[in-house]
């Protein structure tokens, strides 16, 4: 059974940083890609960056250059990390992992970030 376990959310003013990690369990984790989503409320729920087990990534055009997406599977952990932050990046950020070679995909419970102005 896959668990996805994600951490380093708060509170932070416009312009400061964070690092989001999801921890991953199972033996497929390290070969999976997995992304980063956010729900900011009223919203749905977008793709904000994603990576592949090689290393690979993409990002939504609106956190290009400020947020960079890194494993590290050896720790069986994915990270974000994000500079810049802005208002509107306010929202629950949510981990997501698909079982590679396959449409299974796991999602964490997620965490806060709020920026305030």
């Amino acid at each position: 059974q896959v668990q996805l376990v994600e951490s380093g959310g708060g509170l932070v003013q416009a312009g400061g940083s964070l690092r989001l990690s999801c921890a991953g369990s199972g033996s497929m984790f390290s070969i999976s890609p997995v992304a980063w989503y956010r729900q900011a409320p009223g919203k749905q729920r977008e793709l904000v960056a994603g990576i592949t087990s090689g290393g690979k990534t993409n990002y939504a055009d609106s956190v290009k250059g400020r947020f960079t997406i890194s494993r590290d599977n050896a720790k069986k952990t994915v990270y974000l990390q994000m500079n810049g932050l802005k208002r509107d990046d306010t929202a629950v950020y949510i981990c997501q992992m698909v079982v590679t070679g396959t449409q299974v995909n796991y999602w964490g419970q997620g965490t806060q970030v709020t920026v305030s102005s």
